[in-house]
């Protein structure tokens, strides 16, 4: 008897770890294009995948949002890299991210997709009232996502003392 009443919590656990677990899934619609192709020589999908998952805990730490039920209910964040303009951009939990910059970017771009997957999953989480808070705030608080992980440009930024 206490072998099953183990059995069954151990299963119980594992289903309540699971029930509140999102999943990250990447895509390159563009792997054609010069930025495409650079993405998946420096970057990748696999990079992509744990930078989103990274990211999201960063992000549910750094707004004391740990427990499921206490951030906006996603299931899934999805990142497609396609043949865009502009940097990137974010509707409801998909990321989009431009190969044209990627390819054009003439720096560490890794380091800058990281930075920009960061400031664009904090999309992703933050509430936004819905619809109705200002612009500003909404991008204020992404780039100070991507700022206190310490991935904001080229690393020169740092983040005030006071804000940590």
């Amino acid at each position: 008897m206490k072998l099953q009443v183990a059995a069954v919590a151990s299963l119980l656990v594992a289903l309540a770890a699971t029930a509140g677990a999102v999943t990250f899934d990447a895509s390159n619609t563009a792997s054609g294009t010069p930025g495409g192709k650079r993405f998946n020589r420096d970057v990748g999908l696999a990079y992509s995948k744990k930078v989103l998952s990274d990211a999201s805990t960063f992000i549910w730490n750094t707004f004391n949002q740990r427990a499921a039920s206490a951030r906006k209910p996603v299931n899934a964040v999805t990142l497609v890299v396609e043949d865009i303009g502009g940097v990137a951009f974010t509707s409801a939990n998909g990321i989009h991210l431009s190969a044209q910059y990627v390819g054009g970017y003439s720096g560490d771009v890794k380091r800058e997709v990281t930075g920009v997957l960061y400031h664009e999953a904090a999309h992703v989480w933050q509430w936004d009232g819905q619809g109705n808070a200002n612009g500003g705030l909404i991008e204020g608080i992404a780039d100070f996502v991507r700022l206190k992980a310490g991935v904001f440009l080229d690393g020169r930024l740092k983040m005030s003392p006071a804000l940590n």
